[in-house]
């Protein structure tokens, strides 16, 4: 049986993935070098080397750890789901981890130089993705990795959490965006038309973020791409239904 047909379409896969996790290595590093050596390096101490943790943390996690978070059920969808469920919730928790620290970050800069919180559209739309976020999280926890609600429930909730998942991935982007260029016009405007190199590389961290989101999109919406039935999960999901929903398994 000639089967170079599924071996071309596991190549194809294999190498978007890989190009996945490039685009999404050089935004995070573009992100160090934009903050390290142009922005003056890193600190913890209240002045603007403290703010550049949040440009880093944000780009580390809400974007590139919260998309890799999503795509392990493509790379790994012949493992066992719930092995693969739990390294989804861990790399989601990285993800929320780093991002509040990025968060934590700015406010406490904002604090020392006495800046006013929450007045851009950037920082509106970056404090709504983050407490969806936060949500998320919680409710994936809820439904599926310490399941405390029936499968009828969970069947319902999955789609919800699966496209909250993606629009969420959407306004980190988006939100990363908009920081950029807020960031852009207050430190460099007077020189940002004349192609400054950190005006070009602060551009090409934006177009990184832009197609590494389209590239984890198509990964994650192309049907050849999902997780196959497995004939065992689906046993016991039906048993799980039947002890949650009838109080005991039924008779064969």
């Amino acid at each position: 049986m000639d089967d170079s047909g599924p071996r071309e379409n596991r190549c194809v896969f294999v190498g978007l993935v890989a190009a996945s996790q490039v685009l999404g290595l050089l935004s995070v590093v573009l992100a160090g070098v934009w903050m390290g050596h142009f922005r003056g390096g890193f600190a913890w101490d209240g002045t603007a080397q403290e703010f550049n943790l949040h440009p880093l943390c944000m780009v580390l996690g809400l974007v590139f750890l919260h998309g890799d978070a999503i795509l392990v059920y493509r790379v790994f969808r012949n493992e066992a789901k719930k092995n693969v469920r739990v390294l989804h919730g861990i790399i989601h928790l990285l993800a929320l981890v780093f991002s509040i620290i990025g968060f934590v970050a700015v406010f406490d800069f904002h604090r020392t130089f006495k800046i006013p919180n929450e007045y851009s559209l950037h920082s509106w739309c970056g404090m709504a993705t983050l407490v969806l976020f936060c949500l998320q999280w919680v409710m994936g926890m809820m439904f599926f990795l310490f399941p405390a609600a029936s499968y009828g429930l969970r069947t319902a909730y999955l789609p919800i959490h699966v496209f909250c998942g993606l629009v969420l991935m959407a306004m980190s982007i988006a939100s990363s965006l908009l920081g950029i260029m807020e960031k852009i016009l207050l430190s460099i405007r007077p020189t940002y038309s004349q192609f400054t190199p950190e005006g070009v590389l602060a551009n090409s961290l934006g177009i990184l973020l832009v197609c590494f989101g389209i590239l984890l999109g198509y990964l994650i919406t192309r049907e050849e791409y999902r997780r196959p039935p497995n004939p065992e999960e689906e046993a016991l999901s039906v048993h799980f239904k039947t002890l949650t929903e009838s109080g005991s398994p039924s008779s064969p």
